[in-house]
């Protein structure tokens, strides 16, 4: 291969990693902001959570038992 046959691959290569990035980012800043319009999981406790952190606060979500978690897996 000469020199610019491997400059072109690395423009293509580096083109579709980013894409790549992009598409996987944008997914995930979609799939959260469908969960708080849907009421699954409300993130402005989370954004407190800055201001809020104390070793005295109350967790944000309760925690769900072990045997419960054993029942939906079977």
């Amino acid at each position: 291969m000469t020199h610019q046959e491997l400059v072109d691959l690395q423009g293509y290569v580096k083109f579709f990693v980013i894409l790549v990035v992009f598409i996987v980012f944008y997914s995930y800043a979609y799939s959260i902001y469908k969960r708080d319009k849907s009421g699954e999981r409300d993130f402005e406790k989370y954004s407190h959570l800055v201001h809020d952190d104390s070793i005295n606060d109350e967790p944000l979500e309760k925690r769900k038992e072990k045997k419960e978690e054993d029942k939906k897996e079977i």
